[in-house]
């Protein structure tokens, strides 16, 4: 087996505890967010169905430097807002929202590189 078939397993593996995190994040945490009156309307704009998990999850795990670029920026509705959604989850919920946000990122970012390295002839 190549370095390259194993790096894009390893990535791939990666994808789905991702998408296993997407789900346990959006049925723990987002969930309750959705059915609070306080939140509801502040979880960002949804442009697919579960948009607002990945807005959450992004708004838990961005830097604080961003969050208040983006909360003066008129592209402010398409994110959530982070102090309300501090306000309102437990410590649990911001380690996975911030775990899940990590492993999506990371491994989506990895799969790219590997490809592209791949296409340059990289590997072989």
């Amino acid at each position: 087996m190549s370095i390259m078939s194993q790096a894009m397993g390893w990535a791939a593996l990666l994808m789905v505890i991702s998408a296993a995190l997407l789900v346990l994040f959006g049925q723990i945490t987002v969930r309750k967010l959705r059915k609070n009156p306080e939140t509801k309307d502040n979880l960002g704009i949804s442009l697919a169905s579960g948009w607002d998990i990945i807005n959450v999850a992004s708004a838990l795990c961005a830097p604080k430097c961003y969050r208040e670029r983006v909360k003066k920026s008129p592209m402010a509705a398409f994110s959530a807002d982070y102090d309300l959604l501090y306000k309102h989850t437990t410590l649990f919920d911001r380690i996975l929202g911030r775990a899940f946000w990590s492993l999506a990122v990371g491994s989506t970012f990895f799969l790219i590189l590997f490809g592209l390295l791949d296409d340059f002839g990289v590997f072989n």
